[in-house]
């Protein structure tokens, strides 16, 4: 028998469903809602009226072509009921953008990250400003800022804010939460930036696909290499996990890595292990902490003029990915792999290496080299997966979700 308290706890889930099916499909009338989320009807006009009446859900007209019959009412996410910052920090550049209830893109602007690099105090309170004044810009309380979403590459605490190593940072960690002093109403969580690609990958793949999704793997190359891997859980869902792919061992070969490792998949591949192999430099150097890319192109220009160490490398690169590419299919079993990042400019160079690296595991030379393809505009794919990311947990606190299981 359901107690007063888990009929609750339902009633809060089934209004999650529908906030999730309006948030991937738009606005959607009442028995399309039914459909996506398999609820009855009675519940679904329940949970509509109740989040409409919270200021959630709106409703719209759709006319009938013609100008004959009812109206169709359609049921939609109210765009200024919550809103969310992202913020993209990479090696050059921290990308700050505010987007609404929706999803949709409000504001944005970039600034430049100091190469010299600021002290984490001076970081924090330069990201604070910046973040204060977005929500300045677009005249907005804090307490209409639900959640700040936060993306980087490195190690990252999975359940929190806190940036445990970074090719900025180093080993210097930050808990943007506790150190941003911003109002508590405001969700603060740190992303490691691949898995959020994969996220935005598999949703795409899942909403336009001709086949029912089952996973794929997105791989960004550039000054760092990362990895996200996107599956369907047993309940559903998509479920993301990051491994840490550019610092995992792979070679006894001594090259020294940003992390202080040696033989880091990154130590070869990332592009401080490109320019240290194109030159010749001893593999112990150490290495570069930024690559301006127009270095990496006056490099990738030599090796397709034949300068053989500027080829070797970059097929050195392509190796180191490939071996790496292939301990992960052994483990995860065969899927699509997507490479997005500035590391796609060279790929005619990376591929011969690439290619290799994967022959050389027994498991795809079975099952046969999985499927590769280079995506485009890896910033907005980042965007996108912060959106998705961070607007279902707002949908667990609309819901009252989170606020119950924090009191159980």
């Amino acid at each position: 028998m359901l107690t007063k308290s888990s009929t609750e706890m339902v009633r809060q889930q089934n209004s999650v469903l529908v906030l999730s099916s309006l948030r991937r499909h738009g606005p959607l009338a009442h028995t399309d809602i039914a459909a996506a989320t398999g609820l009855a009807s009675a519940t679904v006009s329940a949970i509509t009226a109740d989040l409409e009446r919270t200021g959630a859900l709106e409703r719209h007209e759709q006319h009938v072509s013609g100008g004959r019959g009812r109206p169709r009412v359609l049921f939609a996410r109210r765009r200024d009921h919550r809103y969310l910052i992202t913020v993209r920090i990479s090696s050059d550049t921290l990308q700050y953008s505010l987007a609404d209830y929706t999803g949709t893109l409000i504001d944005r602007f970039d600034e430049p990250r100091d190469e010299a690099g600021p002290s984490t105090a001076q970081f924090v309170e330069a990201f604070r400003e910046a973040v204060l004044r977005l929500m300045r810009r677009s005249g907005l309380d804090a307490d209409r800022i639900a959640a700040i979403s936060i993306s980087s590459k490195g190690l990252v605490d999975p359940h929190g804010s806190r940036l445990l190593w970074s090719p900025i940072f180093g080993y210097e960690q930050i808990d943007f939460s506790a150190q941003l002093a911003l109002p508590p109403s405001m969700r603060v969580r740190l992303n490691n930036e691949t898995p959020l690609v994969a996220q935005a990958l598999a949703r795409r793949a899942d909403r336009d696909g001709d086949a029912p999704f089952r996973s794929l793997a997105a791989l960004s190359l550039g000054h760092s290499i990362g990895l996200g891997i996107a599956r369907r859980g047993a309940a559903g869902d998509i479920e993301v996990s990051a491994p840490n792919f550019g610092h995992m061992l792979n070679a006894a070969d001594g090259k020294l890595c940003r992390c202080g490792s040696r033989g880091c998949i990154e130590a070869s591949a990332g592009f401080y292990g490109i320019l240290r192999t194109a030159f010749e430099v001893p593999p112990d150097t150490i290495p570069a902490k930024f690559v301006p890319l127009a270095e990496m192109d006056k490099i990738a220009l030599r090796a397709r003029q034949g300068h053989r160490m500027s080829e070797y490398a970059f097929r050195q690169a392509g190796l180191a990915i490939g071996q790496g590419l292939s301990r992960m299919l052994s483990l995860f079993g065969n899927m699509p792999v997507a490479i997005a990042g500035h590391g796609t400019r060279y790929m005619d160079l990376l591929s011969r290496g690439l290619e290799e690296g994967l022959q050389q595991s027994l498991h795809v030379r079975i099952y046969g080299t999985p499927k590769i393809t280079v995506v485009a505009d890896e910033a907005t794919l980042v965007f996108e997966g912060h959106v998705e990311r961070a607007l279902a947990e707002i949908d667990q606190d609309v819901a009252g979700l989170r606020a119950d299981e924090a009191t159980a």
